[in-house]
């Protein structure tokens, strides 16, 4: 699990941390059931305080990201939490927020990023639920 901290970038390391892993779980490069690094183990490859990786952890676990096992650690939650599932639309819905901003900013109209969307690539690769 590769995490990168900008010390200088204004955003709390912590925050960094939960949104790095956040995205590594969207996306699939963690599955449930995954063990993430201890807390003393990701902060000294971090180079940060153990608390720092305490919060982030912590405050993974209230949004459902992950789960702490006594004395085996903390994994990745299961996909199916209703929590988990919440934290991935709050991502994508970040995520569309940013896009939407760009092509104004570009001058695409939402109706042109629509259909941009419904003739992507991978839309059509995608099973429909229904």
């Amino acid at each position: 699990m590769q995490i990168h901290i900008q010390a200088q970038g204004g955003v709390p390391i912590y925050l960094q941390v939960m949104q790095q892993i956040k995205y590594l779980v969207a996306s699939g490069r963690l599955q449930p059931g995954d063990e993430l690094p201890s807390i003393r183990t990701l902060a000294e490859q971090l180079i940060v305080n153990p608390n720092t990786i305490a919060r982030a952890y912590r405050e993974l676990e209230t949004a459902g990201v992950v789960e702490k096992r006594r004395t085996a650690g903390t994994f990745v939650a299961e996909a199916g939490s209703p929590l988990a599932r919440k934290e991935r639309l709050k991502l994508l819905k970040q995520r569309v927020d940013q896009l939407l901003v760009e092509a104004f900013q570009m001058g695409f109209d939402l109706d042109e990023v629509l259909k941009l969307v419904q003739q992507s690539e991978l839309n059509s690769q995608q099973p429909r639920k229904g």
